[in-house]
């Protein structure tokens, strides 16, 4: 039987959800052709920023914008200080178990995980043993992907710890906002994005080497323009004021990292690296790579470099090693985890295995290592035939695969081209973490499938994004609090694309 979705204005009914009061109002005073009209000036204000996004492998290569729904997602303070604390407690415990795992091992010696899934994961760097960073952070800018079920359930889809994507959308969909409807922020307590920058940026001075000065260097390290996120590593180098390099423009000397200015070298403390770990040193890594800096590692071994986020984070957001995070966190907080992980069968295990063998028709299944949403399998859209094959792979190798059931993912009120109608959505919160703490940016970015029926968020899919206000709610009067969505109510959902799972950027 297909499952309802949860709709964060109407939830399962007509009645307006707490939040969302002032939205239905808008929404039910504000002509559809006006909102059209909103809409493209939306567009033409995205194309006049040039914030654009390129796809892999597209034959074209050409730049696209991602799709803009001006119909904001609404979280009140109750929800998104339950889910700050819960993203809190999340990405301490990620630290706590890298540092774990690249000197003592402790959670492996106790059986928290097993220490093949560590060892043995491709992401794993034996480089960092035994390295000593500074505060002991090793994430310090964590993007964790967030699906509502309900009024009370957020499940976490991926913690992404290597180089998070996207934040440059969350920023500009605000600006964007702010232009079109200075209004309803001026009636509404919408929490502010616009400082991420210098929140960031106080971060990442805060974890520079001690070897730095009182005011150290950070640059923004990219793979250069034809990268597909390099709008956004240009973006956050100038709202950083930051240097925007590439590993033509950097050398190592003495164990010291450098940067060529027209004024002569000038000393690197901080890398907000936006290059993967194989390519960011051909000593190192990849000796083919020439996006890297040579002898970049030595500089960080050193202890004269910092980079953001530390070599060797990909292992902490390997799918396996996701499915134990309940464990990882109560290991190292001595707390239950705040915000669950979607249920997931580990096929390594006899009992998974056998679970997932007999019932793969109904299960997501995917590779451990995968990303992109390849090698895997969604159950519910698959024929016979591919289900059959797919269950050899699994039985041949059971190690390489974990499976999760399907989800109803929330849907939320969308401008397409019919009108107003649910569309299902995902959140993606962005986390920094130095000296000084832990931090949350009040929302994050909300991606959206404007498919109607896919909940495939991706934008090389069709997918788009949304601004997400945190209010503080009543934002009306009580007496408005019952008003009748004149929105589409939400619609069945159909069984999940766990697509949207895998793909999210790193």
């Amino acid at each position: 039987m297909v499952a309802k979705a949860f709709d964060e204005m109407t939830a399962f009914g007509s009645d307006i959800r707490s939040g969302y009061e002032f939205v239905n109002a808008w929404l039910a005073a504000t002509p559809p052709e006006l909102l059209r009209q909103r809409q493209h000036e939306a567009e033409l204000l995205f194309r006049r920023i040039g914030i654009t996004f390129n796809v892999y492998g597209d034959a074209e290569g050409e730049e696209r914008l991602i799709p803009f729904d001006i119909i904001p997602r609404v979280l009140t303070r109750p929800e998104w200080d339950r889910l700050s604390k819960g993203l809190t407690q999340r990405v301490t415990a990620l630290n706590m178990f890298l540092k774990d795992v690249y000197s003592k091992a402790e959670c492996l010696k106790a059986g928290i995980i097993p220490e093949e899934l560590v060892y043995r994961n491709p992401y794993f760097r034996p480089e960092m043993q035994g390295l000593s960073l500074p505060h002991d952070i090793y994430v310090m800018i964590a993007g964790i992907d967030i699906v509502r079920v309900d009024a009370e359930t957020f499940y976490v889809l991926e913690d992404n710890a290597r180089t998070p994507s996207g934040v440059s959308y969350m920023l500009e969909n605000r600006e964007v906002m702010l232009r079109l409807f200075p209004d309803l922020f001026a009636k509404h307590r919408i929490a502010p994005v616009e400082n991420y920058a210098d929140e960031l940026l106080n971060t990442l001075k805060s974890v520079a080497p001690r070897s730095a000065s009182a005011d150290p260097t950070v640059a923004v390290l990219t793979p250069g323009p034809f990268n597909s996120a390099f709008y956004e590593h240009s973006f956050l180098a100038d709202k950083l004021g930051a240097e925007l390099v590439e590993g033509r423009d950097l050398y190592v000397r003495e164990n010291t990292l450098y940067m060529r200015t027209t004024e002569g070298p000038k000393r690197v403390d901080v890398v907000y690296r936006r290059v993967d770990d194989d390519f960011i040193d051909p000593l190192s890594f990849r000796p083919d790579s020439v996006l890297g800096v040579p002898g970049l590692m030595s500089a960080y071994r050193a202890g004269n470099l910092t980079l953001a986020n530390a070599v060797g984070t990909g292992v902490s957001d390997d799918k396996a090693v996701y499915s134990y995070m309940p464990e990882i966190i109560k290991f190292f907080t001595g707390e239950e985890a705040i915000l669950k992980n979607v249920p997931t069968y580990r096929c390594r295990e006899p009992d998974a295995l056998k679970y997932v063998l007999e019932n793969i028709e109904e299960l997501v299944v995917k590779e451990v290592d995968g990303s992109g949403g390849y090698g895997m399998l969604v159950g519910p859209k698959s024929d016979k035939a591919t289900c059959a094959a797919f269950r050899e792979k699994v039985r041949a190798h059971p190690e390489k695969f974990i499976a999760q059931p399907t989800l109803a993912l929330s849907t939320c009120p969308t401008f397409v081209e019919e009108g107003v109608a649910p569309r299902h959505v995902d959140l993606r919160p962005y986390v920094l973490s130095g000296a000084d703490g832990v931090r949350t940016v009040p929302g994050g970015l909300t991606r959206v499938a404007l498919k109607d029926g896919s909940l495939v968020v991706n934008s090389s899919q069709g997918g788009g994004t949304k601004d997400t206000w945190v209010v503080d709610p009543p934002v009306l009067p009580t007496s408005q609090a019952k008003i009748k969505t004149p929105v589409v109510s939400a619609a069945p959902a159909k069984e999940i694309d766990h697509t949207q799972q895998t793909q999210s950027q790193s």
